[in-house]
């Protein structure tokens, strides 16, 4: 029974994909992602599975045809941080996936901003909730995943009206692409911006 590869893709760029991802694609019959994970993939002669709604009928088509094939998942970013891997492992035994990292969006926005994190929250806001307010009051940095929900201006209003002082707020969007945009500045100038895409959100003690 081949494995089933999970393939961590990294912030966007072909550049930032690990050596290792690219050989290990090379090698499989059948590419299952999103479209912007495929796109450079997609005049290789391979079978494209898009993810869109039906993952169950994705995990059905894995199950039927991993034994005379070799599969890989196509994910964005790291393939442990906030990825599908979960979802493939009530599916699939752990011991039967190959799972290869990947450069997560906001390690790649600490180091264009020449930051570490280790000390640094970092979490989801991206179709989920949480108290982010009070993990900024904790932390000195923290790191969000954002989505249109929880953006960057909405982050900054509710900043704005805990009335949380001295923060820096760096956003970036669209990493490591030609349109990649990082903006540095305090809530108030955030939160004046008309529009982000989906986002990376560092908050940050002003020093």
């Amino acid at each position: 029974m081949n494995k089933i590869y999970v393939l961590g893709m990294g912030p966007g760029n072909k550049e930032y994909i690990l050596p290792i991802t690219t050989r290990i694609i090379e090698g499989c019959d059948v590419l299952i992602g999103g479209k912007r994970n495929l796109q450079y993939y997609e005049d290789l002669g391979k079978e494209i599975l898009y993810i869109q709604s039906d993952l169950a009928g994705i995990m059905d088509y894995v199950e039927k045809n991993r034994s005379n094939k070799k599969i890989a998942f196509l994910l964005s970013g790291d393939t442990g941080f906030y990825s599908m891997l979960d979802y493939i492992k009530k599916h699939i035994k752990t011991s039967e996936l190959e799972v290869i990292p990947g450069i997560s969006s906001f390690q790649y926005l600490m180091a264009q901003i020449g930051e570490p994190w280790q000390t640094a929250y970092v979490g989801s806001l991206h179709g989920r909730t949480c108290d982010f307010i009070e993990i900024i009051q904790q932390y000195e940095k923290a790191i969000f995943l954002t989505d249109h929900k929880y953006s960057p201006q909405q982050i900054a209003k509710e900043l704005l009206q805990h009335k949380i002082g001295n923060k820096r707020m760096i956003v970036g969007e669209n990493l490591s692409y030609e349109n990649e945009r990082i903006i540095m500045g305090k809530p108030e100038e955030i939160v004046d911006i008309p529009k982000f895409d989906m986002a990376v959100v560092v908050i940050m003690n002003d020093k």
